[in-house]
C-alpha cells in the first residue's frame, strides 16, 4: 500500500517515473513492526531504534554491519540464511522498500540496548552475528561494561582490577592505549573463573584435604577498599559452602597484602567475630578481642552450611546458614535448612592497613574437609543492619595470645 501511494504521488507531480518511488531511509521517521507494516511518524520517536532491532530479530536475519554502505544494499549485506516464511517475506519487502533495518542502527543505540543484557544474552548475540560479537568485545562495549559492573572492587591476584583504565581515571593516573585491544569477553571469562579460586597450594575452588594444623587458604581475589569507597552503595559479597567439616573452619579477611598484620574472623559455629593484630613475630604475640552477635548453634560439632562476607560502605558484615540436618532416628529424612542469619555490620576498616583486603578460610586442624568457594557477587542474601554494640569498644572482650606464656602454662 505504501508503494502504490508513492507511485501515485510520483505520477501526480509529473516527476520522472524512472526515479525511485520509495523514500530514502530515515532513521527516525518510520515505524516498523515484525510484519513489515510502516507509516510516517514524528522525527523524535524514542523507540524507533528498538523497533528496527525488533524487525530484524523477527525476520530471522542478521546484518554484517551496523551502518549501511549505501541505501537499498541490505540484500548484499546480510549474514546468515535468508529469512523464510511470513516474517522473512515481510522483512524482504521492507528491505526492498528501503526502510530502516539493523544496518541503520548506529552504535550508540545498540550499545545502550546491549547494556541491559546479561552474560547469557550476550553469548547468544555473539553467536547470532559476527559484527555484533566484535562490537560486544570492544573497549567500552557490553562485555567490558558487564565485567566492570560484576567485578567492581575486585582485583585478581597477579593481574589488576577488571577495567584498569577506569581505575586510572578514578585515581587520576594515565591509561595505556593497549586497553583498546583487550578481548573483554575473554577477560570476563577469566575473572569469572578465577575470582572464586583458592591460591596455592590448593589452586582450586574446592578444598578437600587440609594437611597441617592452622592452615590458611587465601582466595585469589583482593577487595579494593579505595575503589569501593569511590562509588556510593557499591559492595562485594563472598559466599562459601562447607559440605564436610571434621573440626573447625572460619571465614576471615586480612590486610597482609599491603604489609599489614591484622585480621577480622567470623566463627560460624560460635557466632563470634574476632579482631586480631600481630604485635611481635618472635616470640609470637597477638592482641585481639571478640564479640558474639550470633548465638552458638553447633556445640561439639563442626559447622556445615553456607558462610558469607559483605564489604559495603567501609563496613564488614558476616552471614551464616546452617545446612539441612538429618532428623534424629531418621535415616532418610532431613530438617529444612535454617534461614540466613547475619552479624550485621560489626566493624569498619580502621584496623586495616593499605587498600587491599584478602578473604581467606582458617582451618584449626588437619583433616578431610569439603569446602567450596561458591560466588563473588555484589548483593548479599539479606540486607544487614548496623550492630550498635559492635561499635562500642566496651562490648569487645580481650583475647590476647602470647607464645611464651603458653609454653610456661604447659
Amino acid at each position: 500500500q505504501a508503494a502504490c501511494s508513492a507511485q501515485a504521488s510520483v505520477r501526480g507531480t509529473g516527476r520522472d517515473t524512472q526515479q525511485s518511488v520509495y523514500p530514502a531511509p530515515m532513521a527516525d521517521s518510520v515505524e516498523v513492526s515484525p510484519f513489515g507494516l510502516s507509516k510516517p511518524m514524528p522525527m523524535e520517536t524514542p523507540f524507533s531504534a528498538f523497533g528496527r532491532l525488533l524487525i530484524v530479530c523477527a525476520s530471522g536475519r542478521h546484518e554484517r554491519g551496523l551502518l549501511p554502505e549505501k541505501a537499498g544494499s541490505s540484500d548484499q549485506s546480510a549474514c546468515g540464511s535468508r529469512g523464510v516464511g511470513r516474517n522473512g517475506k515481510a522483512f524482504s519487502q521492507v528491505a526492498q522498500a528501503g526502510f530502516p533495518t539493523l544496518m541503520d542502527l548506529t552504535e550508540g543505540p545498540y550499545l545502550s540496548l546491549a547494556m541491559f543484557l546479561d552474560s547469557r544474552d550476550l553469548c547468544n548475540t555473539d553467536v547470532a552475528c559476527r559484527p555484533l560479537r566484535d562490537l560486544n568485545r570492544a573497549q567500552g562495549g557490553p562485555w567490558c561494561m558487564l565485567g566492570w559492573r560484576t567485578f567492581y572492587g575486585l582485583e585478581l591476584d597477579g593481574d589488576s582490577v577488571f577495567e584498569p583504565s577506569v581505575e586510572g581515571r578514578m585515581l587520576g593516573m594515565p591509561c595505556s592505549r593497549k586497553q583498546a585491544r583487550v578481548d573483554w569477553k575473554g577477560r570476563y571469562a577469566r575473572f569469572l573463573a578465577q575470582v572464586a579460586v583458592f591460591a596455592a597450594p590448593f589452586g582450586s575452588a574446592d578444598i578437600t584435604d587440609v594437611r597441617q594444623p592452622d592452615e590458611i587458604a587465601y582466595l585469589q581475589c583482593r577487595l579494593r577498599t579505595d575503589l569501593l569507597a569511590m562509588v556510593p552503595n557499591s559492595s562485594v559479597y563472598l559466599e562459601i559452602e562447607v559440605h564436610a567439616n571434621p573440626d573447625n573452619v572460619s571465614l576471615a579477611v586480612v590486610d597482609f597484602e599491603d604489609g599489614g598484620c591484622s585480621s577480622v574472623t567470623f566463627s560460624p559455629d560460635t557466632g563470634a567475630v574476632i579482631r586480631e593484630r600481630k604485635v611481635c613475630e618472635s616470640p609470637r604475640k597477638v592482641h585481639g578481642s571478640y564479640i558474639q552477635p550470633l548465638p552458638t548453634i553447633t556445640p561439639d560439632q563442626g559447622f556445615e552450611g553456607s558462610l558469607g562476607l559483605l564489604l559495603r560502605g567501609g563496613h564488614i558484615a558476616f552471614y551464616r546458614r546452617h545446612a539441612a540436618r538429618r532428623k534424629p532416628d531418621m535415616d532418610n529424612e532431613f530438617e529444612d535448612p535454617s534461614p540466613w542469619e547475619s552479624t550485621g555490620f560489626v566493624t569498619d576498616l580502621s584496623w586495616a592497613e593499605g587498600k587491599r583486603l584478602t578473604p581467606c578460610l582458617a582451618f584449626r586442624n588437619e583433616g578431610r574437609y569439603r569446602v567450596s568457594a561458591v560466588s563473588v557477587v555484589s548483593q548479599p542474601p539479606l540486607a544487614p543492619q548496623r550492630t550498635a554494640m559492635a561499635y562500642d569498644e566496651a562490648s569487645w572482650s580481650s583475647l590476647n595470645w602470647d607464645a611464651d606464656q603458653e609454653l610456661e602454662d604447659l
